[in-house]
């Protein structure tokens, strides 16, 4: 049996329905489900993905028999809609669209009007009463074809009808009359004979066969390959091509078309929201070629109009359950709906409309949880201005994407792009956006756009990646030639710096202070429904008692990883540190001499040795009253949450001065020569330090390090604990690949453990373990798990040291092996399932061969990447640790795999 590649719906009826998105993408799924509801529809078909994919594998060909398929459909259309394609007294117009099975705004092509030709116009211009509008499509249709078909630059065209716009004096599309669109028309046929060699194809059956091939090889564009790859979309899906009758809302002011959703997808609120423009097709309102109008407008304006479309919107939302983008057309007061698919949103509308819901009694809490995308929550905790900061306002455009965001002003999207790797902050400034600036959205803090509204490509692509944006600010005047812009009377040139407010539209001259959000309402709401699912814990890692405070805040059930070492920066504290490596070369060596020497020479010795050890113990001790301070406040913060403490992890070199200046003032201070200082550093030099000296091998060779640390830690829980706060520390011996590290580390924390306990009559219940990131570790785990009572897996070095791959270097090649598909991420940010996952995974089943209840958790910086968080749940971890920022998202999709885990809804993709 041959394979069906066209599905029809017409007359009421369709071949597909709202479950078939994989075959017929979301677009053609939907028109089918709405033509099966009685919906006004107009006929049409729809091209399925596997002819996509068979095009690409068949060298770009159509696969045997889908034209004949196409143009049997086109012919039952024909019969629907009582016109003739081509020709005729009544033709037929159609749209051709992309349509996949994920949403892809803007990333793939449309082509409208197709069919037009000197004789279809002119009798279009007849049947219609009117003539300008027939010569307008036309217009637009060579436009847009030569575009997208013929691969023309637009602004061929653009250049030639706003000339002419110039010539008659007018600002506004619909001011130019017929006589002049036929000249524009000629001309647009000179610049595609001038351009291709060929003229304008005028048989529709052979434009048909052209738009359905582009639409096909934008599935491989580069914006569309840019945005799959961004949004984690498989390749390989394809996409549909949907064709459909043309209706017009082009035909004079009892016409119009729109955009809306069933919701705001900026703040969440319950009301119609969207864009419509009278007498206008719909590219005219997502191209930001005309400022539109609200949608509440057409209330007023066509009352009947507004009725029956809000009344439909109802309908699809209780019908899909969830808020739905619309687009919709009015032709000579009659209402068609072209497009229903669930709406992208906003984190902040993601969460509101989530819990709504709920409490509307539309979907149950687990719905709720899988309809709010982890990296939603991400939007909600960037900063946005400081109330109180003092700001100048030089202009407000429309509110198109909530948050703010700072940067220096860039007017191309490569450029964009190039500073962005250099790690400069940029916002983009254009006229208004256009899919092939997606690149350039992407590396940008923020977008800022001359034309559009709330529904133009700008603000729809920035709300999809959670950017601010500010659009249709109409006076900003934009010269890219000199890369520059005028804005009431203030001039914005290239690398200004200006701060974004896209809640309130505001442009504000220079760098404003940013503040950190909270988690309340709504969001407290959600966080609640999610921990009544999850069954993963969720910690955070932290350094001091006001990070632990913000991770408290954000729900952190206790501190996962505690660094130490991020506590010697601090202050002056880093003197002491550094007092602590010089004087330690000196003092280890002259120690082990006098433990070897002959009574003779004690005595020389011990002379020798009381400077060194005089600063090597006074360093120790001013850290151990350092530290023991610090902990107090993390404990506190924590009150009885664990706390996960890390002992000294870096190599010594970290913390040394390497310039010739800091070094001299150090020598002056330890009253030792220039030189000898400058030697003690050298020595310290590593080949590859992160496989050097560091870890549990310098509490080995230093144990004074690791018992000072050990005393801090305990002295403290033991203050904490004596005010009535419950204190629960674990002591993390890190880079541990042999048990028998771990046990030497492990038995002199628990010596000084016993000596303070003992000392102050006071006992505190605590663990020791160690972080599993060296790939012995994990193969021998249940040796170390006979010492260990907890693990925690360090990813970041685990991954450096199974993939071979340097955290510090690979940035230069990475993106190239994502790209080119070798790796399907970096695997610093998500995971490598397939092979770190697997020492994972073979670590925790031979470290509970040993101790069945051992407490796993993971501290690298996958401890708040969503399919990370995932594959710890599948894997049985107790817990994930990640920045308390990221703390929500790994509790929510810490939750949608326990969901997934009981047959719920897993997270899911935006479909068309």
């Amino acid at each position: 049996m041959s394979t069906k590649y066209v599905y029809l719906f017409a007359d009421g009826k369709a071949e597909g329905n709202t479950t078939m998105k994989d075959l017929l993408g979301g677009k053609g799924a939907n028109l089918a489900e709405m033509t099966n509801a009685g919906l006004p529809v107009p006929p049409g078909f729809t091209i399925t993905t596997e002819a996509c994919n068979s095009y690409y594998d068949e060298g770009e060909q159509f696969p045997a028999g889908m034209m004949d398929e196409v143009l049997a459909a086109l012919a039952k259309v024909e019969a629907a809609t009582g016109k003739q394609f081509g020709g005729g007294d009544n033709p037929m117009l159609v749209s051709v669209r992309s349509g996949a099975k994920f949403s892809m705004p803007g990333m793939m092509d449309t082509v409208l009007n197709l069919g037009l030709n000197d004789e279809t116009r002119d009798a279009i211009a007849k049947i219609s009463g009117n003539e300008r509008f027939a010569w307008d499509a036309h217009r637009r249709f060579i436009q847009l074809f030569g575009k997208i078909v013929l691969n023309i630059e637009s602004e061929k065209f653009e250049h030639i009808f706003e000339g002419y716009k110039h010539e008659l004096g007018v600002k506004e599309d619909t001011a130019v009359g017929a006589d002049t669109l036929a000249k524009v028309v000629a001309d647009y046929k000179e610049v595609v004979k001038k351009e291709t060699g060929n003229d304008f194809p005028t048989d529709a059956k052979e434009q048909l066969q052209l738009a359905i091939k582009a639409v096909f090889a934008s599935w491989n564009g580069r914006r569309a390959k840019d945005y799959r790859r961004i949004n984690k979309i498989d390749d390989k899906l394809g996409t549909a091509v949907n064709v459909q009758t043309m209706v017009f809302g082009n035909l004079g002011e009892d016409s119009g078309t729109g955009v809306a959703f069933t919701r705001d997808v900026a703040t969440g609120e319950r009301v119609i929201y969207g864009e419509y423009l009278q007498n206008a097709q719909g590219e005219d309102v997502v191209a930001g070629i005309r400022t539109p109008k609200k949608i509440a407008q057409l209330h007023e304006e066509m009352p009947e109009m507004y009725r029956q479309f809000a009344e439909l919107a109802q309908k699809l939302e209780t019908h899909y359950k969830d808020v739905q983008d619309l687009e919709f057309t009015i032709e000579k007061g009659k209402l068609y709906m072209l497009q229903t698919r669930n709406a992208k949103r906003t984190g902040a509308a993601a969460v509101r409309i989530a819990v709504e819901m709920v409490e509307e009694g539309v979907i149950d809490k687990k719905t709720a949880i899988s309809r709010v995308e982890p990296a939603q929550l991400d939007q909600l905790l960037h900063p946005m201005i400081d109330p109180k900061a003092e700001i100048k306002v030089i202009g407000t455009g429309l509110p198109a994407s909530p948050g703010a965001a700072t940067g220096k002003v860039v007017f191309d999207p490569d450029e964009a792009e190039e500073m962005a790797k250099t790690g400069e902050k940029v916002i983009l400034l254009r006229i208004e956006t256009s899919p092939e600036d997606f690149h350039g959205m992407v590396a940008a803090q923020a977008i800022l756009t001359a034309r559009g509204g709330m529904t133009s490509h700008a603000a729809v692509v920035a709300r999809g990646m959670g950017k601010c944006c500010v659009a249709g600010l109409g006076e900003l005047k934009v010269d890219y030639k000199n890369q520059t812009a005028e804005l009431n009377g203030n001039t914005i040139k290239k690398g200004d710096s200006i701060t974004l407010n896209g809640s309130t539209g505001e442009v504000i001259l220079g760098e404003v202070p940013l503040i950190n959000p909270e988690v309340s309402g709504n969001f407290k709401t959600l966080m609640e429904y999610v921990n009544e699912y999850r069954k993963l814990g969720v910690r955070a890692n932290a350094d001091t008692p006001h990070d632990s405070e913000v991770a408290r805040g954000f729900g952190a059930e206790g501190i996962g990883l505690c660094r130490t070492e991020h506590m010697f920066f601090e202050g002056d504290r880093i003197d002491s540190v550094r007092q602590m490596i010089l004087s330690s070369t000196e003092y280890k060596s002259l120690e082990a001499q006098l433990a070897n020497a002959k009574d003779a020479d004690k005595a020389a010795l011990e002379a020798k040795i009381a400077r060194p050890s005089e600063l090597y113990h006074g360093a120790l001790a001013a850290l151990l009253d350092l530290q023991r301070e610090d902990f107090v406040g993390i404990f506190k913060a924590m009150n009885g949450f664990p706390v996960t403490i890390r002992t000294l992890d870096p190599p010594l070199h970290e913390f040394v001065p390497h310039d010739d200046e800091t070094l001299q003032a150090l020598a002056t201070k330890l009253n030792m020569s220039f030189e000898e200082a400058k030697g003690r550093v050298d020595q310290l030099h590593e080949f590859n330090p992160m496989l050097g000296h560091r870890g549990c091998r310098l509490g080995i060779i230093y144990p004074e390090i690791t018992k000072m640390q050990a005393r801090a830690i305990f002295e403290a829980a033991v203050k904490v604990q004596k005010e009535g706060i419950t204190v629960k520390p674990e002591i993390m011996i890190p880079l541990v690949g042999n048990v028998a590290e771990l046990k030497l580390q492990a038995d002199d924390v628990r010596a000084v453990a016993a000596e303070v306990f003992a000392k102050e009559g006071v006992t505190v219940d605590y663990l020791v373990g160690t972080m599993i990131e060296v790939p012995r570790a994990a193969l021998t785990a249940n040796r170390i798990a006979e010492v260990a009572e907890f693990f925690s897996f360090g990813t970041n070095d685990l991954t450096q040291m199974t993939m071979g791959l340097s955290r510090d270097d690979s940035g230069k090649f990475l993106p190239a092996y994502v790209e080119k598909k070798i790796y399907a991420d970096d695997p610093f940010q998500v995971l490598d399932q397939e092979g770190v996952g697997q020492l994972v995974d073979i670590g925790i089943q031979k470290g509970r061969s040993t101790k069945a209840d051992l407490k796993i958790g993971i501290c690298g910086e996958h401890g708040g990447e969503p399919e990370s968080v995932m594959f710890c749940h599948r894997v049985g971890m107790n817990y994930v640790s990640c920045s308390p920022y990221r703390v929500p998202i790994a509790l929510l999709a810490a939750a949608q795999a326990a969901i997934a885990d009981e047959g719920g809804a897993a997270i899911a993709k935006t479909t068309v």
